[in-house]
């Protein structure tokens, strides 16, 4: 008996229609908040090394907080501990939309992104082993090298007005939020101090309170919601596990999906996940990213430091790991799985268009210089390890653009075709074609 052959999997394809808004908002903000995210890390750069290099390092240092409950904080972990909560609360709900509804949802269409970026923090993880089991380092820092940050690699795109076809914007977007998942799980299970269990237990019994407000008594109000949220953020970092843990749970608590006015409630036109993640994340781009840029990236760049970077195995590895590593990662792992399964390249792209893709991924910024503040202890090693992430990032994303502006034509023909919308009926044309239609329509029989 025969069987009709199995629809390809496309790479970079057109993404389906009804995820091309969500698509569309995310990148906007990320990409704003990403140039705002430039803008903060070249002050902290200035700063730090200008005159007034004291001055920043006492803003920075300052204490202040409550000593009893083990909030006296200094600027930058209020800002590291503190802010960055609402980027990991983003980024919580995100996995969730996407596990739920999105890209994720779906074997065949998540298979590429998430073997891309399970591979993209793995071979940058070995190559950080390889370089410090050679020159004698520690290997605390093994996953500094392990995180993209969407929002640095979009800010980049924005500087040099690449218009990258949706499709590769879906594919970094769906490898940054797996990415994201592989930081969360290994900040939580690496870089959890000794623990205090009745905090644990007391933060924990807040988002089984957070659970039953919003899923069971469908409670709506910020005045309900924000004073709980900082009880169960407070109790998780006295417990000892990373604070930011506490917003990635409160992110996936949150309901991704419409009510359809059953039960003796109305229809909604968007879920609470959606509404809220449209509030949060401009602050989270915007604002609380950018504020940890500027107390994490204020680091010396002379010329005796600079060369102290480069012959500091540590911090050597998380250049190399950056650099090279994620590109290895992310092209290799994604060749591999196309060449092995039905993958094929979408129309009009090439396997070049991917190594810009995995060179931006090197981009590490945000959580990088996270996790190399949780690894080491010391403040030379730290410091050097800030260095290593800054050069690390610079190196990607200067090569990842000349990679991208080689091929930026294509890119913006394949954009205005993705966006002409001819009658004016606010669908692009690209999606009621015959081919484009049966694209969609053989995405959604696939979930």
């Amino acid at each position: 008996m025969s069987h009709a052959p199995r629809q390809r999997t496309s790479l970079f394809g057109l993404p389906p229609f009804h995820e091309r808004r969500f698509l569309l908002d995310a990148l906007r903000t990320e990409t704003v908040g990403g140039m705002v995210l430039l803008a903060a890390a070249l002050v902290a750069l200035v700063w730090a090394n200008s005159p007034w290099g004291d001055l920043y390092e006492s803003v920075r240092d300052f204490h202040f907080g409550i000593p009893e409950l083990h909030l006296d904080l200094s600027v930058g972990h209020w800002a590291s501990d503190g802010l960055l909560t609402l980027f990991f609360f983003v980024a919580g709900i995100e996995l969730k939309r996407e596990l739920l509804l999105g890209e994720l949802r779906r074997p065949a269409a998540a298979a590429l992104p998430v073997v891309a970026a399970v591979c993209g923090m793995v071979v940058p993880a070995l190559f950080y082993v390889a370089v410090n089991a050679a020159g004698g380092g520690r290997m605390d820092g093994w996953a500094v090298p392990m995180a993209t940050d969407i929002a640095f690699a979009l800010g980049v795109l924005a500087v040099i007005g690449t218009n990258l076809p949706s499709g590769i914007r879906a594919f970094l977007l769906t490898l940054a939020i797996v990415d994201d998942l592989g930081a969360i799980i290994v900040i939580a299970v690496f870089y959890t101090s000794a623990l205090d269990f009745p905090a644990l237990a007391g933060a924990l019994a807040g988002l089984v309170l957070f659970w039953f407000l919003h899923q069971r008594l469908r409670v709506r109000g910020w005045y309900v919601y924000v004073p709980l949220g900082v009880v169960i953020w407070a109790l998780m970092h006295i417990s000892g596990v990373h604070a930011t843990i506490a917003g990635v749970a409160m992110g996936m608590v949150l309901r991704v999906v419409p009510l359809k006015g059953s039960g003796g409630y109305p229809t909604e036109k968007e879920s609470p996940a959606e509404r809220i993640e449209h509030l949060v994340r401009p602050l989270s781009a915007g604002f609380a990213v950018p504020v940890f840029a500027l107390f994490s990236a204020g680091v010396s760049v002379s010329g005796g430091a600079l060369a102290e970077t480069f012959r500091q195995p540590e911090a050597l590895g998380v250049m190399v790991g950056l650099f090279a590593g994620k590109f290895v990662g992310i092209f290799g792992g994604t060749w591999l799985a196309a060449r092995f399964t039905r993958a094929e390249l979408g129309e009009d792209l090439a396997w070049a268009d991917l190594a810009g893709v995995a060179m931006l991924a090197g981009i590490g910024f945000t959580v990088s210089l996270l996790v190399g503040e949780l690894a080491f202890t010391d403040a030379e090693t730290v410091e050097h390890v800030k260095a290593a992430v800054l050069i690390g990032s610079l190196a990607s994303a200067l090569v990842a653009c000349v990679f991208l502006r080689v091929r930026n034509a294509k890119y913006r023909r394949l954009w205005e075709e993705e966006n002409r919308d001819e009658d004016h009926d606010n669908i692009p044309d690209v999606y009621q074609r015959p081919a484009g239609a049966a694209r969609e329509d053989a995405t959604d029989r696939e979930g």
